[in-house]
């Protein structure tokens, strides 16, 4: 075995490990549709979703109702990072943004340290509600950090199109349409 074939060996056996783990090395956006590269971000909360319960009780079924997920509500998207050179590009994007007024589609995905995507989501709907950079003082040397948060209607591709059937129910389960 020459030194080529080992390295290829060792590039294999990492991919494996680390291709299983998530271990974040930055956060990058990318926004369809847009001239702007927000940069990577060490950072990312919100990527959470909860469903609310949605119960029926039917009149034959006495004390036993019927639940059911309900809408699924998400929480905002908080980035952080310190601030740089991409911290202008985000103001100039933030200036167009808000000068249109309208919903932007993308994906926040977690990069490991290799480079390489490991989860990537699809953002819909979303635009950014809060940016700012935390408070710097030269004489403390702390890192200004720079925050951006989003607003967005979802990530989980759960909606259904105008004319495509929703789910069937299952027995027992009222017909919602």
């Amino acid at each position: 075995m020459n030194a080529g074939q080992f390295a290829k060996g060792l590039n294999k056996s990492a991919d494996a490990f680390f291709g299983s783990v998530s271990m974040a090395h930055s956060f990058t956006v990318a926004i369809d549709r847009s001239r702007y590269e927000l940069g990577d971000w060490a950072g990312a909360s919100g990527l959470n979703v909860t469903w609310q319960m949605s119960e029926y009780r039917a009149g034959d079924r006495w004390n036993h109702p019927l639940i059911y997920p309900g809408v699924p509500k998400y929480q905002n998207i908080k980035l952080s990072r310190a601030a740089c050179a991409d911290s202008q590009v985000v103001q100039e994007w933030l200036t167009e943004t808000s000068l249109r007024n309208e919903p932007l589609t993308g994906a926040i995905a977690l990069v490991n340290w290799l480079g390489a995507r490991t989860v990537t989501w699809e953002l819909r709907e979303f635009f950014p509600v809060s940016w700012g950079i935390g408070e710097f003082n030269a004489g403390q040397g702390k890192v200004a950090m720079e925050t951006l948060e989003l607003v967005h209607t979802g990530f989980l591709s759960d909606d259904f199109a105008p004319g495509r059937p929703g789910p069937m129910p299952g027995p027992g389960m009222p017909r919602m349409y």
